[in-house]
């Protein structure tokens, strides 16, 4: 049984790209978790997205032995957390697991917007952390400016902080003894009852549901019958285990470490993260306190290039379904598109992340429809309905309001891309709330209508910036706005696939652009085609592809000429007429397409 005073459990948290990842695998190495053959770059990035990204998109963990100089020997669990926005509820749980954060942040760039968010989290829940300046072996390193950054943007004191270079294993060493020195060791009573926290869980196809699990009080062992708490559901221990960071068996895990658990749940819903987890014979009273569930903001439709990929797309679902609790989907069809899935996602990210991983691991062709947000529709009869497709939006004449949902959005950027950033903001109908300085960069916060932001906002800074801004959100609530839904018609039937809910300030100008670009992608017929957007049954643009003109009157001479020729304009007139009355007008996939890219162009 190990001492609970030489444990120590920390998450390493920082900005995308700052070297969470990089200085992991140095700490693994020099602790010796893994020899140099088995080593390879971001061990703990298992997916190939992760490692082709260069991002963590999953928060992994490893459990290593340490040496100290003092003699005694520590045992430290690691916790890697992602550093993306989206991937914030795995950043939260994984704080929780924890009693101590080291800090990363790259010296050669400073404190970005995700620094600051992941770092407020550590502090709420009283944490410990330890600054960490990485590359140092870079030319454009710059400590003391980063280490001024760090003490007034976030506040933190920096007399203690470690230079480091993941890249050369400088500073490594230093890393953890600080780590043993000023990291407190996990509270907890062996001798209690079994209280412990369902910090993740993933599906795995030999094991079924794998749960990871930081133990509070008590013990867990083999062979033991356990209980979780949401749910009442009892279920016996079958496996117990550590990562080091390869997964190994053992007998126990003791209050304060951290390990996994198999117990033959074949479900992830049944496995809520934040759960508690008690021994069944003799259960605890008060569950922990659990973080909130995290729940889809962005949607959008996703379905098959050709239809008879349909159930390759839903198996490819399923399967992600099973190691992503996050994500949600529903089939939907579409006279459009077809027959497809309506998809939940945390971000624009996490989306892109399952659209990758869709075509490569399941290789189905995708269309995307135009993301969109939960809007929340307050009907005359008193009803609030969620609503998170705009084709299925209720009659306006049954609508009091309808609240979207906003953020609150720091973004830190170079004072010289500033008036930039502030117009785009401004653009989006955001609201300046704060405006600080450090040294030479700008910490921006506004309020922003998450509907503006989902689709193009990301993109459209990093541009303007070069590349130099960073930006990171927080939901904070709904409000009511002044919003419409935009319908597309083409021939005078409407494009459900189309649809979009937008500010109806904005409303005119977007359906110009989609007329116009319509009618550049859809290719002409042997009718003029009318392409429309209207609100409600006001049409408010419209523009119209010329339809194919056969020449017939070349071959008429002679008399009587005139009266032929009308006799034979008028029926191809109302051949037209009828061919436009029940032909079909094909919308290729590159229009669907080029729709979805027009906001990003403006």
């Amino acid at each position: 049984m190990s001492d609970i005073n030489r444990i120590r459990n920390f998450s390493i948290i920082a900005h995308i790209d700052h070297g969470k990842s990089t200085i992991a695998d140095r700490i693994i190495h020099k602790c010796g978790g893994l020899t140099d053959r088995e080593m390879k770059t971001q061990v703990l990035d298992s997916m190939d997205i992760e490692r082709e990204r260069g991002i963590t998109i999953k928060a992994q963990t490893v459990k290593l032995n340490y040496k100290a100089k003092d003699g005694k020997e520590y045992i430290l669990n690691i916790i890697d957390t992602p550093g993306h926005v989206d991937f914030g509820y795995e950043v939260s749980r994984s704080l929780s697991a924890c009693e101590g954060s080291l800090l990363i942040v790259d010296s050669t760039q400073g404190v970005e917007a995700q620094t600051l968010a992941n770092v407020y989290q550590a502090l709420e829940i009283n944490h410990e952390v330890i600054p960490v300046l990485n590359k140092i072996d870079l030319p454009a390193s710059d400590i003391d400016k980063t280490k001024k950054e760090i003490e007034d943007v976030v506040g933190i004191d920096t007399s203690n902080a470690i230079n480091c270079s993941g890249k050369t294993g400088e500073g490594i060493e230093d890393i953890l003894e600080s780590i043993i020195k000023n990291l407190p060791a996990p509270k907890g009573m062996q001798e209690e009852k079994l209280k412990s926290l369902l910090v993740d869980s993933w599906y795995d196809s030999y094991l079924g549901v794998v749960i990871l699990v930081r133990v509070i009080n008590g013990k867990i062992k083999r062979n033991m019958k356990v209980k979780l708490m949401s749910n009442g559901q009892e279920h016996v221990v079958e496996k117990v285990g550590i990562f080091t960071p390869k997964p190994n068996d053992i007998q126990e895990l003791n209050s304060g470490e951290i390990g996994f658990i198999i117990t033959g749940i074949k479900s992830l819903s049944e496995t809520k993260v934040g759960d508690t987890i008690c021994d069944a014979s003799d259960p605890i009273e008060t569950a922990l306190p659990g973080y909130k569930p995290s729940k889809p903001v962005v949607f959008c439709g996703l379905f098959p290039v050709d239809s008879s990929e349909y159930q390759k797309l839903k198996d490819g679902l399923g399967k992600l379904k099973l190691n992503d609790a996050s994500f949600s989907y529903e089939a939907e069809s579409s006279s459009a598109l077809g027959l497809g899935f309506r998809c939940g996602f945390l971000g624009l990210l996490h989306l892109e992340i399952i659209t990758e991983r869709l075509e490569r691991e399941f290789d189905v062709n995708l269309i995307t429809t135009t993301p969109g947000v939960i809007y929340k529709v307050h009907k005359v009869k008193g009803e609030i309905v969620d609503l998170q497709n705009p084709s299925s939006m209720p009659d306006p004449t049954q609508i009091i309001k309808i609240e979207e949902p906003w953020i609150k959005a720091t973004v830190i950027t170079p004072d010289e891309y500033l008036g930039s950033i502030i117009k785009i903001c401004q653009d989006k109908r955001g609201i300046q709330t704060n405006l600080t300085y450090s040294g030479n960069r700008a910490v921006l916060s506004y309020d922003l209508p998450l509907n503006e932001v989902v689709f193009d906002f990301n993109d459209r800074l990093k541009s303007i910036s070069s590349g130099y801004a960073s930006f990171d959100y927080e939901i904070t609530g709904h409000k009511e706005g002044n919003l419409v839904k935009l319908g597309i018609l083409v021939n005078g039937e409407s494009v459900d696939a189309l649809a979009m809910i937008i500010h109806k300030d904005f409303a005119q100008s977007t359906g110009r652009q989609v007329c116009e670009k319509l009618k550049d992608l859809i290719p002409r017929h042997n009718f003029m085609i009318p392409i429309q957007a209207a609100i409600g049954g006001k049409i408010v643009a419209r523009e119209s592809i010329k339809g194919f003109s056969k020449d017939v009157l070349t071959k008429i001479h002679g008399g009587g000429a005139a009266d032929r020729k009308k006799k034979l304009l008028k029926k191809q007139k109302r051949g037209k007429a009828r061919s436009k009355q029940f032909g079909k007008v094909e919308i290729p996939q590159e229009a669907f397409i080029g729709v979805l890219k027009i906001n990003k162009e403006t």
